[in-house]
């Protein structure tokens, strides 16, 4: 049978309709992995003999009648993520040979969804890069150009789904690391609402694999189609079953509107914060034009709009905030130190993230109440608007860059350098109230370069932008194959 990068919604009907079993897709997957992979490095850990194992008790559950949502579907995991047997060691060398006993929730939900695991995809080290390279297994190349990143932390999921190695994956998110990689590599991700799917089993080594949410972080899907995304959100939605001491079904409201006519629509291209460039404000354009043809209400300006610049702050510090509890004391002490000897008059992104990094617990309540009021003006702008379309970073994929000081590193943004960690803000606009976000292909750049955006949905209503994705999939295309240019 001859697929040319199928869907996971195509796959399971093909499936279900007896014209391939899942024994030929895993190996035709395999295969693929095989012959492509040396170029992009996607694939970290490689577990092919028990997707093949996997692939033969879905062809035998099927032949017995059963059917369940994912059921001989080749998928593939970040590597952050527990699966028992198999290295968990988000790229830190000292870890290079832990090895959890227990499946992740999410790795449970799609093994008992019926999906074929084919291995693990790369990741930055502790998954903190807007790139995916590390010490224990190189560096993810994008597949559109494989001198450029694919995007972090979720890299090597986005190279892998745009590489066709596999039909979906699952990732994460904290500053953009499951969008920036869909908008890098041309595919769709979908950052659910803070809480929604259950993440242990998805904590840095030595750590144990307890049900504790972090704060900001999230799990979520990543796939070729907007209508993949709402199918793997189905299989991770939920609450951990430790914490309520049985699995509970989550019964998520359904999208406002089918109709892009019914949509009310806000379009974001400006931060204060950070300029945005001119192949990503293009793609913005190219997305609110689709909504304007389709009869959808877009409006530019809102009132109701938090205030943007607060709101990257306040994300910075909450962010830098987190990361620092696993740093070691005398690097905490040398920032304490630099943090105290800022100007209050500095207001700069990176002073915001100095001063984040050695919050006191006092300082942390006060930063989180001032979210709470942000919150609070979100619910308000979803009360006239159902969605915002905004970038998720301000550039197409840029060229690798492995300076290990990433205060140090610039981002090029039409000829002009700006720090690389600023471009974290527009994540940080869903991140930060904990709001979903679905990312999508919007354009490509001068370069052919894939550009996505992000559809911003209220809160536990992460059908509204998934449903938005759809619509503007069938009006502008989605994802595309890569031209590789080496």
């Amino acid at each position: 049978m001859e697929w040319n990068l199928p869907t996971a919604e195509e796959l399971t009907a093909a499936l279900r309709a007896g014209e391939v079993t899942s024994a030929e897709l895993t190996d035709e997957a395999i295969a693929r992995i095989e012959r492509d992979d040396k170029a992009i490095n996607a694939i970290c850990v490689p577990g092919f003999d028990r997707a093949r194992a996997a692939a033969r008790d879905a062809d035998q559950a099927r032949a017995r009648g059963e059917d369940r949502p994912l059921l001989g579907v080749p998928v593939t995991v970040k590597e952050s993520y527990d699966i028992a047997g198999l290295p968990t060691t988000w790229g830190m060398p000292p870890h290079r040979n832990h090895i959890p006993a227990e499946d992740a929730v999410q790795v449970s939900r799609l093994k008992a969804a019926g999906a074929v695991v084919l291995g693990k995809t790369n990741v930055p080290l502790g998954l903190q890069d807007v790139q995916s390279f590390n010490e224990i297994y190189g560096t993810t190349n994008n597949p559109w150009d494989h001198g450029r990143t694919p995007g972090g932390s979720s890299g090597g999921s986005a190279a892998a789904l745009a590489s066709g190695f596999g039909a979906l994956s699952i990732g994460s998110d904290i500053a953009g690391s499951l969008r920036t990689p869909a908008h890098f590599c041309g595919i769709y991700a979908h950052k659910p609402t803070l809480g929604l799917a259950a993440s242990r089993g998805m904590a840095p080594p030595p750590a144990p694999a307890l049900p504790v949410e972090p704060d900001l972080a999230v799990v979520g899907p990543m796939a070729r189609t907007a209508r993949d995304l709402t199918l793997l959100l189905d299989v991770m939605a939920g609450p951990d079953p430790l914490t309520f001491g049985v699995a509970h079904d989550v019964t998520l409201p359904p999208a406002r509107h089918e109709r892009l006519r019914d949509f009310r629509v806000l379009v974001l291209d400006e931060h204060p914060l950070i300029p945005t460039g001119s192949a990503v404000r293009a793609g913005v354009n190219r997305v609110a034009d689709a909504l304007v043809d389709g009869g959808a209400r877009v409006e530019r300006h809102s009132p109701l709009l938090p205030d943007l610049t607060e709101a990257g702050v306040l994300y910075t510090q909450l962010l830098f905030s987190g990361f620092s509890a696993r740093f070691p004391a005398e690097m905490y002490e040398r920032l304490r130190t630099s943090a105290a000897g800022l100007s209050a008059d500095d207001q700069s992104l990176d002073a915001a993230l100095l001063r984040g990094t050695v919050f006191s617990h006092r300082d942390w309540i006060e930063a989180n109440n001032r979210r709470e009021l942000h919150r609070h003006g979100w619910r308000r702008l979803f009360t006239e608007f159902d969605a915002v379309v905004c970038p998720i970073t301000p550039t197409p994929a840029f060229p690798h860059d492995h300076n290990p000081d990433l205060r140090e590193r610039r981002i090029d943004i039409d000829g002009v350098a700006y720090p690389y960690l600023d471009q974290l803000v527009w994540a940080g606009v869903a991140t930060m109230p904990g709001l979903p976000a679905t990312a999508i292909p919007a354009s490509r750049s001068p370069e052919g370069l894939p550009v996505g955006v992000q559809l911003i949905g209220p809160m536990f209503e992460d059908r509204t932008p998934l449903r938005l994705a759809e619509l503007l999939e069938q009006r502008i295309g989605g994802f595309r194959a890569p031209e590789v240019r080496q």
